[in-house]
């Protein structure tokens, strides 16, 4: 059941849906959700312990701004298991857009919240629960963008796939650029006032773009094939079919999770918190290289993912996988220098060994799911595994730095090297996927390819 190397993708799924333009709506919606998610997370670590947990010394303030970040996160699997069973029974489009209007209703909101010495805990509190719509949005955003790409091509699935996910970096910088921009060109007490507040109303005009650019999109030719299957009716709880057939295929996308996800909000998040907490250095110094670091990310994403249509997806993972656990150590001694270039070139290659996972990560998992579960068993892997990865990591990081001073880089590099081993032990599980067809086929037609695949 697997693909004939002669087999070329489709170009268009009707009249002017070419497979760039959907790469080009998914990927610039994807960019304005994770530039609203990522927003909030570097606010977390520059602004939010100055406005809304003012009374509170500088580094609980960053711990409790991270807490509230961290409880976006536990919002994303909730937003995958609805999202999910709305994308899997209804389609992949409609998700999308209702995924991408929550997010920037609260990304805006979180513009007018008012600071602590205004409204006292009710700011926080506030903050909070729009955080939590955003998790909630997120979470049916990716498994969206990512399917009604990968559902249209055969032969280049990695590299066509990878586009929505590189706009997850493109989404920092975008995001870190604008309160760069924002802090550098007015005083600090401006900036912390008001002048934050701008970045997150830009929110606005973002999500009317983004709108614009997807509501012309046609559903995928893999879902329609299965709609139309007289045989295979789309599951009623595709979150329940999902654990009775594929719980492998989610613990594995669980485990290979670990080490990307732990490792880009520890260079992405609290790497600017390390250069202006402990090495006592201007958030414009962190801000600036995690923003370089972030672009040239941008560009190797669907490098990487192409690399993985050549020579596998689980090869190109794991080179990744092992290299971020090597190179953590060497992170922190490059970054402890206080010298700019060393910084840049500490996360730039930090980014890199990360884009080697994140790149192929988009085929990778949706290649391990049947059509009428796909949505819901993509989303579920990947945002489960954000609790335990994503969310935890600023703080564990920030509770280092409080407790262990100097030695921190220490324990964060064995946090790494664990997160790491995780990642390469689910990939010695898991099965390669690249030849796997995904033309409305069912779970035991899945099971059947993966199994070609292997042998």
């Amino acid at each position: 059941m697997t693909e004939s190397p002669t087999s070329t993708p489709p170009t268009s799924e009707s009249a002017g849906d070419s497979v760039w333009r959907v790469v080009g709506a998914s990927m610039v919606g994807t960019t304005l959700e994770w530039y609203d998610f990522f927003l909030y997370g570097t606010a977390a670590a520059v602004v939010f312990p100055k406005v809304f947990f003012v009374k509170s010394d500088p580094l609980t303030a960053t711990l409790l701004s991270f807490l509230t970040y961290a409880l976006g996160f536990a919002a994303r699997p909730i937003g995958g298991v609805v999202f999910g069973h709305v994308g899997d029974r209804v389609g992949r489009k409609k998700t999308l857009m209702v995924s991408l209007v929550i997010m920037g209703i609260a990304t805006t909101g979180m513009a007018f919240v008012p600071g602590y010495t205004s409204i006292g805990v009710w700011a926080p509190v506030l903050l909070t629960t729009l955080r939590m719509v955003q998790g909630f949005a997120l979470g049916g955003e990716w498994g969206g963008s990512v399917l009604i790409v990968a559902e249209r091509d055969k032969t280049r699935r990695g590299f066509w796939a990878s586009w929505p996910q590189a706009g997850a970096p493109l989404g920092l910088v975008l995001g870190t650029g604008v309160l760069i921009l924002l802090s550098q060109n007015m005083s600090d007490k401006s900036f912390l006032d008001w002048g934050w507040r701008v970045s997150f109303g830009l929110s606005a005009v973002l999500l009317v773009v983004g709108v614009w650019v997807r509501k012309s999109l046609n559903e995928t030719e893999a879902f329609r094939a299965a709609q139309a299957k007289k045989d295979s009716a789309p599951p009623k709880l595709p979150v329940l079919e999902v654990f009775r057939t594929s719980w492998r295929e989610v613990l594995i996308a669980f485990g290979t999770r670990m080490a990307e996800n732990i490792s880009f909000y520890l260079i992405a998040t609290f790497s600017v918190t390390w250069i202006t907490e402990h090495l006592k250095l201007s958030k414009s110094f962190g801000l600036d290289a995690v923003m370089v670091g972030a672009a040239i990310e941008t560009v190797l994403i669907p490098v990487f993912g192409a690399l993985s249509d050549r020579v596998g997806r689980r090869p190109v993972y794991l080179v990744g996988a092992i290299g971020i656990g090597i190179w953590t150590p060497i992170f922190f001694a490059l970054v402890d220098q206080k010298s700019y270039p060393l910084a840049v070139l500490a996360i730039t290659v930090a980014l890199a060994f990360h884009g080697l996972m994140y790149g192929p990560q988009a085929a990778f998992f949706a290649e391990m799911f049947p059509t009428g579960v796909r949505y819901s068993g993509a989303s579920i892997g990947y945002q489960v595994a954000s609790i335990a990865a994503g969310a935890p990591a600023p703080l564990i990081a920030v509770a280092i730095l409080e407790h262990n001073g100097g030695k921190t880089s220490g324990w964060l590099t064995l946090y790494m090297g664990l997160a790491s081993v995780v990642t390469i032990v689910a990939l010695y599980f898991a099965r390669e996927t690249r030849s796997v067809s995904m033309a409305g086929e069912t779970a035991a037609e899945t099971a059947g390819e993966l199994y070609d695949a292997v042998h």
